[in-house]
């Protein structure tokens, strides 16, 4: 059983960042697709941004040019930084996982394993 445990969000002013954390425990096999998403109450989740361990990175289109995503395949850990923050970018992030494969996309149901979420709020 895969574990994620998300850290680092937190409430910021718009224009400000944040940098989310995601470390995984339990892989059994080598290789993986670690990804962020977001999610409103009562709205669907939202794919950001997933990176593997042959550094393939996937980005929503909403968010290129703002969100880095990277990983310490070392550590089986990804970051997501998070630049030039807008309240529209409040939300409930997830990490999720998926073992033994390299990314293909960003629909949820891609991915086997999450995490708890952290809030990230950003106020105007």
């Amino acid at each position: 059983q895969v574990h994620l445990v998300e850290s680092g969000g937190g409430s910021v002013q718009s224009g400000g960042s944040l940098r989310l954390s995601c470390a995984a425990s339990g892989y059994t096999s080598n290789g993986w697709c670690m990804a962020w998403f977001r999610q409103l109450p009562g709205k669907e989740r939202e794919g950001v941004a997933a990176i593997d361990t042959i550094g393939r990175e996937i980005y929503a289109d909403s968010v290129k040019g703002g969100f880095t995503i990277s990983q310490d395949s070392a550590k089986d850990t990804i970051y997501l930084q998070m630049n030039s923050l807008k309240p529209e970018h409040s939300a409930m992030y997830y990490c999720a996982a998926l073992q033994g494969s390299w990314c293909s996309g960003l629909r949820p149901q891609f991915f086997t394993y999450w995490g708890q979420g952290t809030q990230v709020t950003v106020s105007s």
